[in-house]
């Protein structure tokens, strides 16, 4: 005869394959969502600058500054799975041995409506996104990205320490969605079923201006101007 510490384990046992079913069964919802992600990035300044890029560096080196716009539409990421999708934007260009160097220069979290709880935030504004997400699965809006000479979060460094005049650089939309339930998925280098590629999302290649160097005997010139204004 089972005693009651079997009898717990059972129905425990029978708990756990239940959720784990029932798990795998919303994880696989998502592969019936279609994905169509799209977006439009282009490079509107560039700029090389040496100098400490952290205020935790040790030493001065080249780094990039690169502002963009972009028209992303990422709706179709969002679905009564999704948790949140994390947005980037990375700078790529092509380096030795068929190797491709990437940084990140922007980045940016979106969260579903039944998310925004999770989101650090005061009382006030929480009681404001419960009430503004009440009978929403999927806020129209979220996805939704128009960035206009967007100054980015981090600037491109090297660990040679020079980064001027690289060619073939390129801006990329990238994303990763974090589902309830499931698996983590990053955008997709090619159609599987419903889920497509991003349409667009790539910028034009543009070459880092070289770095500016300021001209010994015009700055002498000006140090003698300015002792000469002072001495009058």
């Amino acid at each position: 005869m089972y005693n009651s510490f079997t009898r717990i384990q059972n129905v425990f046992g029978f708990f756990t394959t239940v959720a784990c079913f029932f798990g795998a069964f919303i994880a696989a919802t998502d592969l019936f969502a279609a994905r169509t992600p799209s977006g439009v990035i282009k490079a509107d300044s560039l700029q090389v600058v040496k100098g400490r890029p952290h205020y935790y560096s040790s030493k001065k080196e080249e780094y990039a500054i690169i502002r963009f716009s972009l028209d992303a539409d990422l709706s179709s990421l969002f679905h009564w799975n999704t948790k949140e999708v994390f947005v980037y934007v990375t700078a790529e260009w092509p380096g030795p041995r068929n190797t491709t160097n990437s940084a990140v220069i922007w980045d940016s979290i979106i969260t579903n409506p039944s998310a925004d709880h999770l989101q650090n935030i005061g009382p006030v504004a929480m009681k404001k996104l419960k009430r503004s997400a009440e009978g929403k699965t999927v806020d129209p809006s979220r996805g939704i990205l128009k960035l206009k000479n967007q100054k980015p979060k981090y600037q491109i460094t090297h660990p040679s320490g020079k980064i001027a005049s690289t060619e073939d650089v390129t801006l990329k939309l990238n994303y990763n969605v974090q589902p309830w339930v499931g698996l983590l998925t990053w955008n997709m280098n090619q159609k599987v079923g419903l889920w497509n590629t991003i349409e667009g999302g790539e910028s034009e290649k543009v070459q880092l201006p070289a770095l500016k160097v300021k001209d010994a005997k015009s700055t002498k010139d000006t140090k003698k101007s300015k002792g000469k204004k002072k001495t009058a």
